[in-house]
């Protein structure tokens, strides 16, 4: 084969998979989550080898463990956060109203001046955009449900997700081992030396943003119960998995909680005391836990992950979102190889 035809079989070859992959999309669920979950524990499971234990028996530690505590913590938590969830979303109009009647009259005066359909359009504006807002999250929800938490998907994810992550874990670094083998030796080196860059980038960000979702959504919780505040549970925990999107995690939970603490205390000393707990957990996010756990060279913007879990979501759904971090991983990755290896070849064409 000449150049060309290679190019062309391997785009083929990757078009191929592609449409493989996306007819099949609704019977990934349970697959990508147990790779996903593969990777987070390999490090432990090495760990343990090097202590002694055989490769399966301390994958059966491992997987047994991580999915009875995941479970234990689940049924502890989940009942308590989908009624804290429900109620919170039955009192949204309640402050809708609230706002309508007592917050916008008290600028009437002055929107008055200025326009006198000014008051009404006000009220109007406030009432759509909460209705956008609410009947958005629900559309979202049933997206998500029915895209990738449909019922069949959801047994799959209690019993084969256990079943598949034990057996990737258990082979993990002979799967790598053969992917290892089939790599052309012309390009062997460039790609294992991306490979490991990726491995760098994802094991930074993945492993490390979840122990501080995890570790700061506790912290809220934990934080807000003491402090008395509605949907405590709520706030704290959705604040904490939304940290997976940059700066949305804490703008939703420090919002949300104020509206909260201003409907439910009305005094500025309660509002303090919420508006310190997120004051602290953002600090302690900043300056401690995130370059402990995630560290400053992980080599993901903001915004690019912002547009990846967009864009994983809206084309793939719940599956999308799962796949959107590491393939903005990858492809961050790569776009910086090919742009390096770019610069070199202009500087050394421009300088012979």
């Amino acid at each position: 084969m000449d150049r060309k035809e290679k190019i062309f079989f391997w785009i083929a070859g990757l078009a191929l998979l592609g449409l493989f992959i996306y007819s099949i999309s609704s019977i990934l669920l349970p697959f990508i989550v147990a790779i996903i979950m593969a990777y987070f524990l390999d490090p432990a499971a090495d760990r343990l080898e090097k202590l002694g234990c055989s490769r399966t028996f301390a994958t059966t530690i491992i997987t047994v463990s991580f999915f009875i505590a995941a479970a234990i913590i689940i049924a502890l938590l989940a009942p308590v956060f989908y009624d804290q969830f429900l109620t919170f979303l039955h009192t949204v109009p309640t402050y809708i109203d609230y706002i309508n009647n007592n917050i916008i009259p008290v600028f009437s005066t002055f929107l008055q001046k200025i326009d006198q359909t000014a008051l009404e359009k006000a009220k109007e504006s406030v009432s759509g955009v909460s209705g956008y807002a609410i009947k958005f999250l629900g559309t979202l929800m049933g997206n998500i449900w029915n895209s990738g938490l449909a019922v069949i998907n959801l047994l799959s994810l209690i019993f084969v997700s256990p079943i598949v992550t034990f057996y990737m874990l258990r082979d993990w670094d002979k799967i790598i081992a053969a992917l290892n083998k089939l790599l052309p030796p012309k390009y062997a080196g460039t790609i294992r030396s991306q490979a490991k860059e990726i491995d760098h980038t994802l094991s930074g960000f993945i492993r490390g943003q979840t122990y501080v979702c995890l570790i700061l959504g506790a912290f809220y919780a934990v934080a807000l119960s003491i402090a008395g505040l509605q949907f405590s549970v709520f706030i704290g925990l959705a604040s904490g998995l939304l940290l997976f999107i940059p700066y949305v995690g804490a703008l939703f939970g420090f919002v949300v909680g104020m509206i909260v603490a201003f409907f439910q205390f009305g005094d500025i000393a309660n509002l303090g005391v919420v508006a310190g707990i997120f004051l602290v957990g953002q600090i302690a996010e900043s300056m401690f836990i995130t370059p402990n756990l995630v560290g400053n060279k992980v080599g993901l913007h903001p915004v690019w992950i912002i547009f990846a879990l967009l864009a994983g979501g809206a084309m793939f759904g719940f599956l999308g979102v799962l796949l959107a971090i590491p393939g903005a991983a990858v492809i961050g990755v790569l776009l910086r190889f090919f742009c390096k290896e770019y610069v070199k070849k202009i500087s050394v064409s421009s300088n012979p």
